[in-house]
């Protein structure tokens, strides 16, 4: 019976053992996971930052050229220049867009299985493939 005592009492040491581990583990872990979340929390407000500094220096540019127009000083002159080209393309892009034409009102099908018309493929009463458009000058 001595070596059933003995067993169990090893047997408890080293499930202790192996709690004490998984605790140390899970802290650990725990740990890391909050690094990395304060990591990535940092990284997002630099971001953010780095957003709101373009945007600021987009905004000194766009009112330097403004004020300044043609006494622009030489240093600038080129990036000046590239800004006006990229304007025109855009507004030659935008002009050669296809027009949208008013929408067009849905055509009118005719169920070929009850008659009903709707302007859906399947027949809102009776469920059917709708047949084809009906003219609308017959």
């Amino acid at each position: 019976m001595a070596f059933f005592d003995e067993l169990t009492k090893k047997a408890q040491t080293y499930a202790g053992v192996a709690v004490d581990k998984a605790k140390d583990l899970a802290g650990a872990a725990s740990e890391k996971a909050k690094e990395v979340a304060d990591s990535a929390k940092i990284n997002m407000a630099i971001l953010s930052e780095q957003r709101e500094l373009d945007k600021n220096y987009k905004a000194i540019g766009e009112w330097f050229v403004a004020e300044y127009g043609e006494d622009i000083p030489d240093a600038v002159k080129d990036v000046v220049e590239a800004v006006n080209a990229s304007k025109a393309r855009i507004a030659e892009l935008e002009a050669s867009k296809p027009q949208k034409d008013e929408e067009e009102e849905p055509a009118e099908h005719t169920c070929p299985v009850c008659g009903t018309t709707a302007d859906s493929k399947f027949c809102p009463e009776c469920g059917a493939p709708m047949g084809e458009a009906k003219d609308t000058q017959e």
